[in-house]
């Protein structure tokens, strides 16, 4: 891989650098109710997850202190995969973490887990395993190149990247809490919609009154209400023919196609009480019971099984009823009323004495618009937050690329040459740290010399 950096800095392997242990391989039964917490690679970075404890003899390799740098060599990319520093209390590690020792008067540790973290894509690359679950041997990450740079950059460095990144995901959790706020306010639309307050001034200019809105239930206002079809299904899907919609194929307010299966004419006609006709209510009866969307006119003849199907009479509009079943006040009067044991549903009785409050039908075309136009802002907003995190995603992985390029710190290197020349530079540092390392590491032992017999 080709490396762009300034002439100041150094190309060096992991291996150069530091010196990797592998956690502890514990067996369950080995697991106490006290001493050293094992750390796990999803400790790493869920501070909720659960730990085991070990309370027996463990050499200081397999012990972890706070501060000690980690690197996560198994797991899933974008989850505990890579680099961490331990923020915790002195623990025990388990395997398929190494801890990364280094020494501390020649290398940062805040610059030297960004610049491992740098690396994962290449990792992750020629990282064993499947799709999911992925290993980086121990070779293949000694043999990782880094950038180097002089010990003063690494510190400036690291302190640029702790602010600008900080600022990052400071603005990411802004616009991940936009979702939840939409949410509420969709909700919020909902409730004014089916409490009248949404058309309040619409009603002041037509001069109409609340007291005009009917206290009814959904059986006096529906041609039909009954349920999609019971019974086994396996052996009935065909390949292609009458669309035949489940549970999951109802979404508030929408029809999905996903996983949309299909029966036959001849099966079709047979059940043909669980048709479903454009403009039908079809409102979830278990999982997600009282979920609800209008059937669109695009669908066709179709048919369903554990769907309640509410057909409209000419007081309700399909888009306002809809509007109600999805609201908190349809939602609470649903989870009041289901029934069963095993599994719980919404069933036909419970939709037939629904409760509502009913306004005339040009009301109800007034408010089915002023929804509308309310969610499709709500929509776009969604979008253009979607959009924005996507590119603060970028942003980070643009603001790590532009650091180990040293553009970070192009301005600083201009400022301060003697803080990276001589026995400052880059090629120093490693000098020294090669010559600490191999004064650390034990004499080779002697052979006995054997005389022949």
């Amino acid at each position: 891989m080709k490396h762009n950096r300034p002439s100041s800095w150094q190309l060096v392997k992991v291996g150069d650098l530091c010196n990797l242990f592998n956690g502890r391989a514990f067996k369950s039964s080995e697991w106490s109710e006290q001493g050293l917490p094992i750390i796990r690679i999803q400790n790493l970075n869920n501070t909720n997850a659960k730990f085991n404890y070990f309370d027996g003899e463990l050499a200081d390799k397999h012990k972890i202190n706070p501060g000690d740098l980690l690197f996560a060599w198994s797991g899933t990319p974008g989850t505990s995969f890579g680099a961490h520093e331990w923020k915790g209390a002195t623990a025990a590690l388990n395997q398929h973490i190494f801890k990364v020792s280094y020494n501390k008067k020649f290398i940062n540790k805040i610059f030297l887990r960004y610049a491992i973290n740098q690396t994962l894509d290449i990792l992750i690359d020629g990282a064993h395993g499947g799709v999911g679950l992925r290993h980086v041997t121990k070779g293949k990450f000694e043999a990782t190149e880094l950038t180097f740079p002089p010990l003063a950059e690494q510190k400036v460095i690291a302190e640029k990247l702790d602010r600008l990144l900080a600022q990052v995901e400071s603005s990411k959790a802004r616009l991940q809490h936009i979702p939840q706020i939409l949410k509420r306010f969709r909700q919020a639309v909902l409730a004014a919609a089916v409490s009248g307050e949404l058309t309040k001034e619409w009603r002041d200019t037509k001069k109409i009154e609340i007291e005009s809105w009917q206290d009814t239930i959904f059986f006096e206002v529906c041609d039909e209400i009954t349920v999609g079809y019971v019974g086994k299904m396996s052996d009935k899907y065909t390949e292609s023919g009458i669309p035949f919609l489940r549970s999951q194929n109802i979404r508030p307010f929408r029809f999905s196609e996903k996983n949309l299966l299909y029966i036959s004419e001849e099966f079709h006609q047979k059940i043909i009480k669980s048709r479903l006709e454009k403009g039908d209510l079809a409102i979830v009866r278990s999982g997600a019971p009282g979920t609800t969307c209008v059937i669109p006119k695009n669908l066709g003849v179709a048919n369903c099984s554990d769907l309640v199907i509410a057909r409209p009479g000419n007081r309700l509009i399909s888009e306002y009823g809809c509007i109600f079943m999805n609201s908190e006040v349809a939602q609470r009067n649903v989870a009041a009323n289901q029934v069963g044991v095993a599994q719980q549903h919404f069933n036909v009785r419970s939709m037939k004495e629904m409760p509502i409050l009913l306004p005339s039908t040009e009301e109800q075309k007034e408010i089915v618009q002023q929804v509308e136009h309310l969610f499709a802002y709500a929509d776009k907003i969604e979008l253009q937050v979607s959009s924005a995190l996507a590119k603060v995603d970028q942003l980070s992985q643009s603001i790590l690329a532009k650091a180990f390029r040293g553009e970070l710190t192009e301005q600083w290197r201009r400022d301060n040459p003697d803080l990276i020349s001589g026995d400052n530079s880059a090629a120093a540092l490693l000098a020294r740290i090669q010559a600490e390392r191999a004064a650390a590491k034990p004499a080779p032992r002697k052979r006995r010399k054997t005389t022949a017999a």
